[in-house]
């Protein structure tokens, strides 16, 4: 029996008519990391070896297995092409993919990973991390997938703690704020606003340790407090 599905795809409805059986479920992962000596904005890219689409840039992708959940396979995905400790993962949207195959439902995700802790688990020539701003076209619609990714990235950023996910347990206010602005440019905000709103919302900890870095003087090392961010965290904030 043939059922009609509706799957809600980039900015409007789509009508598919096919048994749910004949449906191959897939995870696209868009994996950002902030390299903050460099400050550049980072993806991460495997290269195709097979059609369709042989040689092209991709996200790693893979199919969902048999009694697999769509986080599972997102995680697995990821852990296949990079190992790391710290990261933020959550799903970002299903996307429309029948201009090349309509029996296929694209799910993804969007991570943030510490570049300093990911280390690439494939050769280099397949797998590689590229600036936001050298991204060739992709394969499939992976280009609509990064920039949809990029957007949900910054908007986060702006509300939530996810850079607390990929920062050391212990980091400076600037260290934060190399993080911010290597993701949201280097005009959104002065260091001086941004340490004084950091540090008003309350859920900084002054560990009374220092960092000493170069000649000048010693940072305050801090350190997230889940605890005192919890009652806040359904509450309307700006972090920047």
């Amino acid at each position: 029996m043939k059922k009609i599905v509706y799957i809600w795809m980039t900015k409007k409805v789509v009508k598919v008519k096919h048994n749910l059986a004949d449906f191959n479920v897939g995870v696209d992962n868009v994996i950002f990391s902030v390299d903050t000596i460099k400050n550049k904005l980072l993806i991460l890219l495997v290269k195709r070896e097979k059609e369709p689409f042989k040689e092209f840039w991709s996200l790693p992708a893979t199919l969902v297995k048999q009694g697999e959940s769509l986080e599972s396979a997102a995680y697995r995905t990821l852990a296949e092409k990079i190992k790391v400790n710290n990261l933020y993962l959550e799903q970002l949207y299903t996307f429309d993919s029948r201009d090349y195959d309509d029996r296929y439902l694209s799910i993804s995700y969007f991570a943030l990973v510490r570049y300093e802790d990911a280390k690439i688990t494939k050769n280099i020539k397949t797998v590689t991390w590229i600036t936001l701003d050298a991204i060739p076209t992709l394969a499939f619609n992976h280009n609509c997938i990064v920039e949809y990714g990029y957007q949900r990235l910054r908007n986060k950023l702006e509300y939530s703690p996810i850079a607390f996910d990929v920062l050391p347990e212990l980091f400076t206010l600037y260290d934060l704020y190399q993080l911010y602005i290597t993701v949201l440019g280097e005009n959104f905000t002065d260091y001086s606003n941004f340490r004084s709103r950091l540090l008003k919302l309350g859920f900084l900890i002054d560990t009374g340790e220092k960092a000493y870095k170069g000649a000048g003087r010693p940072a305050t090392l801090y350190r997230f407090d889940t605890h005192a961010f919890a009652p806040l965290k359904d509450k309307p904030l700006l972090f920047v």
